[in-house]
């Protein structure tokens, strides 16, 4: 019970932490308004989602 705690104390943080760095940081990046950035910024967590799947089946399928 503990450890699950912890784990979401951890969570938490992190995304106040996320949260805060887009909120304060986030605006002082100009990323044009483009169709393309739109695209990349919708697929980027797809893509990691999937490379983190594909390497975890990759790795319990060897054992």
């Amino acid at each position: 019970m503990e450890n699950q705690l912890r784990f979401v104390m951890k969570l938490l943080v992190l995304s106040a932490v996320l949260s805060l760095l887009i909120k304060y940081i986030g605006p002082n990046f100009l990323i044009p308004a483009t169709a393309t950035n739109a695209l990349i910024i919708i697929l980027i967590p797809n893509v990691m989602m999937a490379i983190a799947l594909l390497w975890r089946f990759q790795s319990q399928k060897q054992n």
